[in-house]
């Protein structure tokens, strides 16, 4: 009888518990080290990123609440050493964390001419600590100068853009019809560009951005311009077609000219006059440069001559004319 109740007394055991085996080890809890930081110098400051943290090292939710160890320090010794570079490190506050990514900003002034290392420690409400983050390398340089006198004016070839900076690499930017931000758009040398791609009678905005190349393929920039909008409208002749040329078919006159460049090209005017006569239009015509003149007659010279035409009607200079005579 003892047997079979210890035997009952052991089966009622394991059915409580559910498992046989080892316990299982306590959470550490401690938060994993924040990936991904980036720093560079923007403007006047040093503008620091990361992913907030969130997860301990066994991908668990952090403890609330947490702490974020942002600091910024010089390199020193032949080595880099991250306990001394903490020691000496200053720490960055005042951040902030918008859509899952903190982001962090500190002035430029004590470490102009340095090469500034930046890293973060997260902390979480249990006071257990991450270890550091990737260090972030930041060759700090006298502060570019944000471009002024921002223009937009449209042309022929597109909205042309001038702006006024020292320096000798530029970034624009556009913010086009229904869109929400600004893209990069050219990086020039000078602080001019045209852009070719935008439409006529559609709204457009522009900013454009001072950088300076520094080593490993980094850059420091410059706060942006502020913004310039234009709708440009076309109210420009197409240039005067070049290259008439006209050919003795058959039963009819060939006319081929240059294809003209214009992205607001709408077609070509077709002039002729007989001998010395007056000088009549004869044919509108598509964006291929071609046209062949069927009311011809033998025996008779006819010169010609064309035009180009916008979108909108403007109409270009006559071309250099050409003359057949048919047979």
């Amino acid at each position: 009888m003892r047997l079979l109740f210890f035997a009952t007394a052991a089966a009622v055991a394991m059915a409580g518990c559910g498992y046989m085996g080892n316990p299982m080890p306590p959470l550490a809890n401690v938060p994993a080290a924040v990936q991904g930081l980036t720093a560079v110098e923007r403007g006047a400051r040093i503008v620091v990123e990361f992913p907030a943290a969130q997860k301990t090292t066994e991908q668990m939710p952090i403890k609330p609440p947490i702490a974020e160890d942002v600091r910024i320090g010089a390199f020193s010794g032949a080595e880099f050493n991250a306990d001394a570079w903490a020691a000496q490190a200053q720490r960055i506050t005042g951040g902030n964390v918008t859509n899952g990514v903190a982001h962090y900003e500190t002035s430029i002034a004590p470490w102009v001419g340095k090469e500034a290392i930046v890293a973060v420690r997260v902390t979480g409400g249990n006071r257990k600590q991450s270890g550091w983050s990737n260090f972030a390398i930041v060759d700090v340089v006298p502060e570019p100068e944000t471009p002024r006198n921002l223009r937009a004016v449209a042309t022929p070839r597109g909205v042309s853009l001038t702006w006024s900076a020292r320096g000798d690499h530029f970034r624009v930017f556009r913010r086009g019809p229904g869109e929400t931000g600004f893209t990069a758009q050219a990086a020039v040398d000078k602080p001019e560009w045209t852009d070719a791609s935008a439409d006529f009678g559609k709204r457009y905005a522009y900013m454009a951005q001072t950088f300076v190349k520094l080593a490993g393929d980094k850059e420091a920039l410059s706060d942006p311009s502020e913004e310039t909008g234009i709708t440009p409208e076309e109210v420009f002749p197409p240039a005067a077609p070049a290259g008439l040329q006209a050919a003795v078919a058959p039963a009819s006159i060939e006319l081929a000219w240059e294809a003209n460049t214009e992205p607001f090209l709408g077609g070509y005017r077709v002039y002729r006059s007989i001998a010395d006569g007056p000088v009549q239009k004869i044919a509108d015509v598509g964006v291929i440069p071609s046209y062949s003149d069927r009311q011809v007659e033998p025996g008779k010279t006819y010169r010609y001559a064309v035009t180009a035409v916008s979108k909108t009607g403007h109409e270009s200079p006559l071309s250099a004319p050409a003359e057949a005579s048919l047979p």
